[in-house]
């Protein structure tokens, strides 16, 4: 019964822990691996993983790693709680086929899972996803036979390793520290409760910022919050950058991919805000050409930034997978998604809190500018607008009529705007002609239905939200 319940979401494999995430699940997803990497030649080659701070990821690691070693493949397992942008850097630098690293991300503290990492470090796609499912269902030999851990550790099929400096050096060197040291920066950290701890301390300490930490101790249960950093969940981070008068204040989600920040004002600075300002600053400022590429629930201010330096800017469904892919087929400067999750070119091929937020610090110091200066700058330039996001939560009988309404028949509810055109990419987007947009698609991590809707005013998104509300029956 258990082998059909491992399915592939857009961030990776999450389960309940105790009820789909047990040992014997994750083992078979680690023996449908194993068989995929001899099937493609690859399993002489290895196999990195590592785990984040959530209930039991360390021993699924090694779980994991057991039944690797028993078939013969090196398990290279990171022996400490590290970030998943660890994980694949390393997968990228040392041409490792696969790595896995187990997390649940942002979900709540009852959930654990596994994402999935290809060659160059990508995050593994939908073919790829299918294709493990496939090999899950060919797993015969329920639970897999596994390899003592001492006896793996002993045959050198087990290697504990802690590449966290090679990772840390890798930012520094792409980071302009000095520009950093002679600004002299005040900066809050929020760890959530999760991995990022040790990572931005030593490169914000390297660069010699007076740091200052909160929620920086080992909770599995993470506060009793959801370790994603919102602007529901990072209200003791306002209060410490007004308190402490902080340059910036950073947060990233359980296992450091995506990010959040606090600007010098208190004021929570949204992902798409983010993306809209390393995107800025990278072209203005340090001269980078390119295009920009975003997911299809992510601002639309980017098109207007990118518009404004000749730039383009591609939209992809959600799914960092797919965000990395074109940033490769276009060689773009930035991409990233309003969950939080970006990454710059030259750097891995997936989300990176770690990373994003040295940059935002580098970009504090090079234009001698306070982070709500900069947002001002960016809407002096390039105009504003104002985006609605609203969660609803369903059961299955719901789940289905609204997917039929929306994505079968293709039904609209009456709006009172122009449309432009519709878009079927990744759940129902209409498009308007006042540059505004609307979008409704389930989520592919958790059970949302999720609408999107920016438009040039405030309240002509909210409207446009209680349209779709009444539309759908969602009150």
């Amino acid at each position: 019964m258990g082998i059909k319940m491992i399915k592939f979401g857009t961030g990776g494999w999450r389960a309940v822990i105790g009820d789909e995430f047990t040992k014997e699940n994750i083992q078979i997803l680690a023996r449908a691996l194993v068989d995929k990497m001899r099937a493609e030649g690859v399993a002489e080659k290895g196999i990195v993983i590592g785990y984040d701070r959530r209930f039991l990821s360390k021993e699924a690691m090694q779980w994991a790693g057991q039944v690797f070693a028993e078939e013969g493949i090196t398990a290279y397992l990171i022996n400490k709680s590290a970030p998943t942008p660890l994980v694949m850097f390393y997968v990228m630098k040392h041409e490792f086929p696969y790595g896995m690293m187990i997390t649940a991300s942002h979900n709540p503290a009852i959930y654990n899972g596994i994402k999935v990492f290809t060659a160059g470090g990508r995050d593994a796609d939908e073919t790829q996803t299918a294709d493990i499912e496939r090999y899950i269902q060919d797993v015969t030999d329920i639970p897999p036979e596994e390899m003592e851990y001492d006896e793996a550790v002993k045959k050198g099929l087990i290697k504990e390793i802690y590449p966290l400096n090679e990772y840390l050096d890798n930012i520094i060197a792409a980071v302009d520290m000095d520009q950093i040291r002679n600004a002299g920066l005040k900066v809050a950290l929020d760890p959530m409760y999760g991995v990022s701890e040790t990572s931005l301390k030593t490169i914000l300490l390297t660069a010699r910022c007076d740091v200052e930490t909160i929620h920086e101790r080992h909770d599995t249960l993470f506060g009793g919050k959801l370790p994603a950093p919102t602007a529901t969940t990072l209200r003791a981070l306002q209060n410490y950058v007004i308190d402490k008068k902080c340059d910036i204040g950073v947060a990233t989600d359980g296992d450091a991919d995506r990010i959040g920040v606090i600007d010098d004002t208190g004021r929570f600075l949204h992902p798409n805000d983010i993306l809209v300002l390393l995107y800025y600053y990278l072209v203005k400022y340090k001269g980078w050409k390119g295009p920009v590429v975003r997911n299809i629930c992510t601002t639309h201010m980017l098109d207007k930034v990118a518009e404004k330096f000749g730039e383009k800017c591609y939209e992809v469904p959600v799914g960092f997978k797919h965000i990395s892919a074109k940033m490769y087929a276009t060689d773009a400067v930035i991409g990233g998604e309003s969950s939080g999750g970006l990454t710059v070119r030259g750097h891995i091929k997936g989300k990176d809190g770690i990373y994003a937020a040295a940059l935002l610090v580098e970009m504090i110091a090079v234009t001698g500018k306070k982070l709500s200066e900069i947002v001002k700058d960016i809407e002096a330039e390039c105009g504003t607008i104002s985006m609605e996001e609203r969660d609803y939560k369903f059961n299955q009988e719901k789940k289905d009529r609204i997917k039929k309404v929306l994505l079968e028949d293709k039904k609209l509810p009456e709006l009172p705007f122009e449309i432009e055109k519709i878009s079927y990419l990744d759940g129902s987007k209409v498009y308007f002609t006042n540059g505004g947009w609307v979008v409704a698609r389930f989520s592919g991590t958790e059970p949302l239905l999720r609408i999107f809707c920016e438009m040039p005013t405030e309240q002509e998104a909210v409207r446009v939200c209680e349209i779709y509300e009444e539309f759908l029956g969602l009150k």
